[in-house]
């Protein structure tokens, strides 16, 4: 009974030792069916790693530059070598410089530059502040008619005030009921539809 035992323990020991074996075989055709395929992976994974951490260490110094160029300006604003500096660093940063500046120094000639921006709101901010300054009112209308206008609601209560002065009391009311009522500047409008236009 004993042998027996033993002779199905061997049976089986060299039964599991063959499937190793057989798997052992499989898996090396497949490496080597796909070792190619396995090796550009693990280049394309470390590469693309590489890749990426010098993309971000290069937009880091970028950023430390342009900031950097920026505290230059703010030290010396009429230089015309570091502004360029700043512009090919940051677009964006520089637009932003030039608006600061241009309402700073009340430039009308900067801000129409600006209208264009691709910097976030410098565009619709420098439309505002132009339409405002003018007082003209179908500038400031033209300003309420952009898509995300900021200031939508403070030009229309601007041209109404204008309109007021002008003795266009109806127009002004019109305006003024453009406003909505979930406005901040809904009391304002409200106020000045009772009390400031008669």
């Amino acid at each position: 009974m004993s042998l027996k035992t033993d002779l199905e323990m061997v049976k089986e020991e060299l039964t599991s030792e063959e499937k190793f074996f057989e798997k052992a075989v499989v898996t090396e055709k497949f490496v080597k069916k796909y070792k190619n395929v396995m090796i550009g992976g693990v280049v394309a994974l470390v590469l693309f790693v590489a890749g990426n951490i010098a993309y971000t260490a290069n937009k880091q110094n970028t950023i430390e530059k342009a900031n950097a160029t920026l505290s230059e300006l703010q030290a010396n604003p009429n230089n015309p070598a570091t502004l360029a500096k700043l512009q090919n660093l940051s677009p964006v940063l520089h637009d932003v410089w030039l608006y600061s500046q241009a309402v700073v120094n009340n430039d009308m000639a900067k801000l129409g530059t600006l209208t264009n921006s691709k910097a976030f709101l410098i565009g619709g901010l420098s439309s505002y502040e132009l339409a405002q300054n003018s007082q003209d009112i179908s500038k400031l209308n033209a300003y309420t008619e952009k898509q995300n206008a900021i200031y939508a609601d403070l030009a229309r209560v601007q041209s109404a005030i204008i309109l007021m002065h002008e003795k266009k009391i109806s127009e002004s009311h019109e305006m003024l009921s453009m406003i909505n009522l979930n406005s901040p500047l809904a009391k304002v409008a409200h106020e000045l539809m009772h009390y400031g236009v008669k």
